[in-house]
């Protein structure tokens, strides 16, 4: 996938390790971070940008990209604490217990500059999400024409959806916590602030999709997990990488290639319960 037209992706924001406190033990993770190690592992070109800490646990983040060979070259460096949560898991699933809210990324912001968006340019799409801190950086990367896409997770509130759906291409949102009838709604009126595709995943209920002509629903691919720390991001990075690559290929009509793309998402999303912490890479602290 993507051999003959060169994908090229980027995640914006947020960088954590979260701190499994059961087996003291720290995985390096966050919504931003997490999108390019999948898509980089989906076979495509990615990078991420955001903001490391002065610690330890920065450290371990930042050896295990460079060991994964993530571009980071634009990434900010600050004093203080790198972004940390913590977090442990009942019968495989994760259950957070608090965060230092980003840590230095809180403190200082991106504000992405004239060079950081000429390089943002060159990507096919941009990956945000509500715990980056990439809401006051939405307006300059739109300005660039570039598709971008945004993790709302599950504690967006309306006044987030109505503040960023328009500035976005796709919206992502957890549902698990929601009820038929409020999903429905959710999804159409996010679709109607501005947002061309708009997903929401379900948990064992899978996930539905709406893109303005239609509605496609993909079932779970069940596996026993492990660890579900990761199962969202992934699916959502796999649905992106494999939409934008057969979308640039330009073979198929677009309903396939929604159903084709929704698939995959569910059999890489699988894959990543099987896996402990977002991606591996865990450290004893």
């Amino acid at each position: 996938m993507g051999e003959d037209i060169m994908v090229k992706v980027i995640g914006l924001g947020d960088n954590v390790v979260d701190k499994y406190e059961h087996i003291r033990t720290m995985y390096p993770g966050g919504n931003a971070l997490n999108f390019a190690v999948y898509a980089k592992r989906l076979g495509v070109s990615s990078a991420f940008l955001g903001a490391f800490g002065s610690d330890k646990e920065s450290e371990h983040v930042q050896n295990t990209i460079h060991e994964l060979g993530l571009d980071i070259s634009k990434c900010r460096h600050f004093n203080g604490e790198n972004g940390c949560a913590r977090v442990t898991l009942e019968n495989g699933d994760r259950v957070f217990l608090g965060s230092n809210e980003g840590g230095v990324l809180r403190e200082n912001g991106l504000n992405l500059t004239q060079d950081d968006l000429e390089y943002i340019k060159n990507f096919d799409l941009l990956h945000a999400g509500l715990y980056g801190y990439t809401e006051p950086e939405l307006d300059k990367v739109k300005a660039l024409n570039i598709p971008i896409s945004f993790d709302f997770s599950d504690d967006f509130t309306m006044e987030e959806v109505e503040r960023i759906a328009p500035k976005v291409n796709f919206s992502f949102f957890s549902c698990s916590h929601l009820n038929a009838d409020e999903i429905l709604s959710l999804i159409i009126k996010t679709y109607k602030l501005g947002s061309k595709i708009v997903l929401a995943t379900m948990g064992e209920k899978g996930a539905l999709l709406y893109d303005g002509d239609k509605f496609y629903k993909q079932k779970p691919e069940l596996v026993e997990a492990i660890d579900t720390m990761g199962a969202g991001d992934s699916f959502i990075t796999a649905f992106l990488v494999n939409y934008i690559s057969k979308t640039k290929e330009n073979k198929l009509e677009k309903g396939t290639i929604i159903k084709e793309s929704l698939n995959e998402a569910a059999i890489f999303s699988a894959k990543t319960c099987l896996i402990e912490g977002s991606f591996g890479y865990g450290k004893k602290y």
